[in-house]
């Protein structure tokens, strides 16, 4: 229907408005019913939708189609996809109405006065790409993780980099067909594995191994006991840490929001860490702390957990916990530590 904004509760759903043969452009949003940046953006959509009759505007919880927002790198809300042709063409993160006001006019107008849907497209791809080979002081771009290299090429890259202690995040091309083909043309380099140092390129398999043999390797990786260090620092920054996605203000997805809301009705002093903004510590963490997944809460520098286990009718269950003092009624002690 002209002028109103449709929903995708499922792949399929999302897949049938791509493929919509009355409409060139689609313009997606991925939202989370608990953040109100996407409540407001929403209201933007709609207004844009009764100007732009001829482009479809879809709406998609993140969080409730996961396969959809894994498959395009959805990893904050509110993020929007340009589809033209069933092929994304454009991206905004963020609550950025006027950002999106101009691209949904330039996207409708057909053509770009400054720069088409593709030169646009590639901008965003470069800015992304930047963004991923500085996520760490040392980042490999291989096939699967290091636990789980997929070629034999990645897998002697990680137990080189091991051998030598190196500190360092990876990156599955499997999992982004995107970043694969681009970060080709990004760097000039067709193969991988590719390893990054502060942003540049060192180069593949056959670099590393002569960097070895040459004995330079040491000098130019960082080693993994800084990235350790800088964990233990980081925990220990406040009586009270939660590592999570986005901070107080904003959270980021709802996981962090909900625990955010706990710990506020607790009244301790606490501090956070966006890990959204340093893929090395959002990868370091993980292993550190033995704990897969966001977000994590530390007491004087110990692990209390995730959501799950901070939740008051989980902590408060001896079945559950039976060995654990109830952390929250050692906060007061904590805020003056």
């Amino acid at each position: 229907m002209a002028g109103a904004v449709a929903a995708a509760g499922s792949a399929e759903q999302f897949q049938q408005l791509l493929q919509r043969p009355d409409r060139s452009l689609v313009v997606v949003h991925f939202w989370a019913s608990w953040a109100p940046q996407c409540v407001q953006m929403n209201e933007v959509m709609a207004a844009l939708a009764q100007e732009h009759s001829q482009v479809t505007f879809v709406q998609l919880e993140a969080e409730a189609v996961p396969e959809v927002s894994e498959k395009y790198g959805i990893s904050s809300v509110p993020t929007f996809l340009f589809f033209k042709n069933c092929q994304k063409v454009d991206r905004l993160d963020g609550a950025h109405a006027p950002e999106l006001t101009q691209k949904v006019q330039r996207h409708a107008a057909g053509a770009a006065p400054a720069a088409s849907p593709a030169a646009s497209a590639q901008e965003q791809l470069h800015a992304r790409l930047k963004k991923l080979i500085n996520a760490a002081p040392c980042m490999l771009f291989m096939k699967g993780s290091p636990k789980e290299p997929r070629c034999g090429f990645s897998k002697q890259m990680v137990e080189i980099l091991s051998r030598h202690n190196v500190a360092f995040s990876s990156f599955d091309i499997f999992s982004d067909e995107e970043v694969r083909q681009g970060l080709k043309t990004f760097s000039n380099w067709p193969t991988y594995p590719q390893l990054y140092v502060a942003g540049e390129l060192i180069g593949g398999l056959d670099i590393i191994k002569e960097l070895e043999a040459s004995g330079e390797l040491d000098t130019i990786c960082p080693k993994a006991q800084k990235l350790e260090d800088r964990l233990k620092s980081l925990i220990n920054k406040a009586p009270v840490m939660l590592f999570m996605k986005g901070n107080k203000q904003m959270a980021k997805c709802g996981f962090s929001k909900q625990i955010i809301e706990i710990m506020n009705n607790t009244g301790v002093d606490y501090e956070t860490f966006d890990i959204l903004e340093d893929e090395e510590v959002r990868q370091g963490l993980k292993s550190f702390s033995n704990w897969p997944t966001y977000p994590q809460l530390y007491v004087k520098g110990e692990l209390v957990g995730g959501l799950d286990i901070v939740k008051p009718q989980q902590f408060w269950d001896p079945g559950i916990h039976e060995n654990v003092f109830n952390v929250f009624e050692t906060f007061p002690s904590l805020a003056v530590c």
